[in-house]
């Protein structure tokens, strides 16, 4: 059986990334990863204010509680409406994580979304697509987020 890995980040391009995902699993007779990886915290500070390692701690833990609910939420959809789903959530680089995890889990395909995020974010942050594409896997489906127009 094929695996297809489905890195999201439970933004509002998910639903569409995964539907596209289990399109493809349906025709090759395949089976979903959907991973989601919660990034370490930005580290904010000035001169009038930083945060503590308590308050980091508590933004983490409160965004893999988040990420954890909505990442049982899809997999519970998932599972209802095809092939069998696995849900995985880890903590760290994205781009990294998604990587070895591919390494791990070898899949035949990787589904990822054009971008999840606005472009300001990406020209601060940097893209977690434009990093999987400099060293893909194996082969990618790249979902344009925008829904196309048609004539």
């Amino acid at each position: 059986m094929k695996k297809i890995l489905v890195p999201v980040d439970l933004s509002g391009a998910t639903v569409r990334v995964c539907n596209v995902a289990a399109e493809l699993a349906k025709a090759v007779g395949g089976r979903l990863v959907i991973l989601h990886v919660v990034p370490p915290p930005p580290m904010v500070m000035s001169e009038y204010y930083a945060f503590d390692a308590s308050q980091v701690i508590g933004l983490t833990s409160e965004a893999r509680k988040r990420a954890a609910h909505r990442m049982e939420a899809l997999g519970r959809w998932f599972n209802k409406r095809g092939p069998a789903t696995k849900v995985v959530m880890h903590e760290g680089d994205p781009v990294s994580v998604i990587l070895r995890t591919a390494a791990t889990v070898r899949p035949d395909y990787l589904v990822i979304g054009s971008h999840g995020h606005t472009a300001a974010y990406d020209l601060i942050i940097g893209s977690t697509t434009h990093g999987i594409i400099r060293k893909p896997p194996c082969p990618l489906v790249l979902v344009p987020i925008a829904q196309p127009t048609r004539r």
